[in-house]
């Protein structure tokens, strides 16, 4: 007799005609499917480059509501008119192969499982699945070039065959936790790049230091009120890297967008600002860095004041602010500490009872080199204590200190219990709500040398004023990351399968496919405490928190963990 379970797992059997499907025609939930109910469609066929891959298991994610409020003018959907060309929303999946055309029998076999990479590059583009390309929402996907041939090969990640659907799923979203700690700063100028000096009421004597020793430099340096020695040295340097030199006058500080557009079309790599700088002029000067610049502050004394900057960039754009108060420039680069949490150091979650935030919690707990004291604040005293249903015993077998923190109940007492727990600051602190005004204020709770992870993307365009003397005289540092990238989902999944890392702790609730949009709904308004994972291929289950599994699939909830009583409570809002 054929065990249904292995046929399951080996990806065989017939495969249907038709499959259900969460469509996208525009904003709101009410535009997802018709009438709150998946669509029928039909199952697309594979041509001979292509695979058909069976949907296992969908992560519903925060970014899924962002695209529902945004609709056609979300940027990653280059304006697509979703009433007439709806997409499939789902970018964490976990995916069993099922149909392989004939061009790809070399590579690839039915039964063979994946998780897919959600950030996908083709020629040039960023695409992404569950965006522009159809996602996981639906019982059966598509592979095409995008996915198998993009431009940094296959956009795949395979997984043993006993790992588990939803722990393969959430890599995706564990990948991009991972990817926040491991995207260092620029330790130099940026080789073939465009890199801008300027020096303002300089008094003393600069030097390039370690950055003039580098083998490869910029194309092109421009220069501004640059002289004595430091000129001697750009010149040198850019005789060494057959770099192009242009010295560029700048009258006024809003002239800097003009430099820009003369000079660096897609913006400046590197500025570097040396002297006595007004604020006026660092914020036109930040204005016109491109995509993965970097802004080096070299003072001889402190800023006036607060810079205003669209501080959304360093999460969406990977724009880094650096600094020192010496006299050698390379030092601003150099001096950067790396980017994880801290070992034996002190870290605040600032809404870190949240999905997010649990996972960003059980990384620091689960870390050996992670940090010793780990404070969570959130607002919601059911997450809070969920959160600490969940953890506690974690950071006890662990050997760290764990504490919760309500400010709202907290009132005037949150900031004194935060120096008494910290009283040299917090050497790492992690922004999980998307807010300037918390990310601002937190920073009076920064160390020397201390990481703002700005890990929750605050809105494009949003100025905020932020006092840069911390980046130049203090060494701390702001870092923001988006998405993940294919390294950081392959290094996921090998730490889930030597047991590093246990996505699973992560998961609130399930739920088949028609559950997709009350789970959305759940994600929307903030009402689970941890993720929602869909499961495509069952039809007829509700969003079912884990400790109810045990009216509807007793043998499942034998294996869960404690919580339960706190999780209905999350289900009883959703409902």
């Amino acid at each position: 007799m054929t065990d249904p379970l292995s046929e399951y797992q080996a990806g065989r059997g017939p495969i249907p005609g038709e499959m259900l499907a969460w469509q996208v025609f525009g904003r709101g939930l009410e535009n997802v499917g018709r009438d709150g109910r998946p669509l029928r469609i039909p199952v697309p066929r594979p041509q001979s480059n292509e695979l058909l891959a069976r949907v296992d298991a969908a992560g519903l994610c925060f970014s899924d509501i962002k695209i529902l409020k945004l609709g056609n003018e979300h940027p990653r959907l280059s304006g697509r008119n979703l009433a007439d060309n709806p997409i499939i929303l789902g970018h964490e999946a976990s995916v069993t192969i099922v149909e392989v055309g004939e061009d790809l029998w070399d590579k690839f076999s039915v039964g063979d499982r994946f998780v897919i990479q959600a950030e996908i590059y083709y020629q040039g583009k960023n695409l992404a699945f569950g965006y522009l390309l159809a996602g996981a929402l639906e019982q059966y996907v598509l592979l095409g070039d995008e996915i198998l041939r993009g431009d940094e090969g296959l956009y795949m990640i395979p997984v043993r065959p006993e790992a588990g659907y939803a722990e393969t799923a959430l890599a995706e979203p564990w990948a991009c936790v991972v990817h926040s700690y491991t995207t260092d700063f620029r330790r130099t100028l940026l080789p073939g790049g465009v890199a801008w000096i300027i020096a303002a009421d300089a008094g003393a004597d600069y030097t390039l230091g370690e950055l003039a020793q580098a083998s490869s430099g910029p194309a092109r340096i421009v220069a501004t009120n640059v002289t004595g020695d430091l000129q001697g040295q750009i010149e040198a340097a850019t005789d060494a890297w057959g770099a192009e030199l242009k010295t560029v006058d700048l009258a006024r500080p809003e002239d800097a967008a003009q430099v820009q557009s003369q000079q660096a079309a897609a913006g400046f790599d590197d500025i570097v600002i040396i002297g006595r700088p007004a604020t006026e002029l660092v914020a036109a000067a930040a204005a016109t860095l491109g995509k993965y610049g970097t802004l080096a502050l070299v003072l001889e004394a402190a800023l006036p004041g607060p810079v205003p900057l669209d501080i959304s960039r360093i999460h969406y754009d990977y724009v880094r602010y650096v600094g020192t108060s010496g006299d050698d420039i390379s030092e601003a680069y150099t001096s950067s500490r790396d980017p994880h949490l801290k070992p034996e150091g002190k870290a605040l979650l600032i809404g870190g009872a949240g999905p997010m935030g649990q996972m960003h919690l059980q990384l620091a707990l689960e870390s050996k080199q992670g940090p010793q004291l780990v404070v969570v604040t959130d607002i919601d005293e059911e997450r809070l204590s969920l959160t600490a249903d969940r953890f506690s015993e974690v950071a006890r077998q662990h050997n760290k200190q764990l504490f919760y923190l309500n400010p709202q109940q907290l009132g005037d007492e949150y900031d004194k219990r935060l120096s008494e727990l910290a009283p040299g600051g917090f050497d790492d602190i992690v922004l999980l709500v998307p807010s300037a005004p918390l990310a601002l204020g937190a920073t009076q709770y920064l160390a020397d040398t201390g990481m703002m992870n700005m890990f929750a993307g605050i809105p494009r365009g949003t100025i905020a004023d932020v006092d840069l003397n911390l980046v130049a005289r203090r060494g701390v540092r702001f870092t923001g990351t988006s998405g993940s990238r294919i390294e950081d989902l392959e290094t996921t999944v090998r730490m889930t399968e030597t047991g590093e890392l246990s996505p699973n702790r992560s998961v609130a609730a399930i739920g088949g496919i028609e559950a997709a949009h009350n789970g959305l709904r759940a994600v929307r308004d903030g009402l689970m405490p941890g993720k929602i994972v869909i499961y495509p291929q069952i039809e007829g289950l509700p969003l079912t928190a884990l400790p109810d599994l045990s009216a509807r699939l007793p043998e499942v909830a034998a294996h869960l963990g404690p919580g339960a009583q706190l999780l209905r409570q999350y289900l009883a809002k959703v409902e």
